[in-house]
C-alpha cells in the first residue's frame, strides 16, 4: 500500500489530513478488528494459551503495518510538503517523536 507519486495526502491545516487510501486502511482496521473479536472468544472458550497469544502477535503485527503506513503516508505527504514550503524543523521534530513511540 506505498502511495503512488501522483496520489498523496493533503495537509490543508495541521491535524487534518485526508488520507488518499483511507478506504484501504479502514478495511485493514475492520479485519483487527474482527481479530480482536476473535481473540476475545478464545478467551471466553478457554483456549489454549499459546493459540491466543499467536494470535496476539497476528494483531501486533496488524497494527503496526497500518502505523508505518499512516507514517509513510505521513511522512510523502504533510513532511514533504513542509520542507518544500521551508518549515520542515517542526514537523520533522513531530515526525520523529513518533517513530521513537514506535522504536520501543
Amino acid at each position: 500500500m506505498k502511495p503512488s507519486s501522483n496520489k498523496k495526502e493533503l495537509c490543508h491545516v495541521p491535524g487534518h489530513v485526508i488520507q488518499t487510501d483511507k478506504d484501504a486502511l479502514i478495511k485493514r482496521l475492520s479485519r483487527i478488528e474482527g481479530q480482536v473479536r476473535g481473540v476475545a472468544k478464545m478467551i471466553v472458550e478457554d483456549r489454549y494459551c499459546v493459540d491466543i497469544l499467536n494470535q496476539v502477535a497476528a494483531l501486533q503485527s496488524a497494527l503496526d503495518a497500518v502505523a508505518m503506513q499512516l507514517l509513510e503516508n505521513h511522512a510523502h505527504g504533510c513532511v514533504q510538503d513542509a520542507i518544500q514550503s521551508g518549515n520542515g524543523g517542526a514537523v520533522i521534530d513531530e515526525l520523529m517523536a513518533v517513530v521513537r513511540k514506535f522504536a520501543r
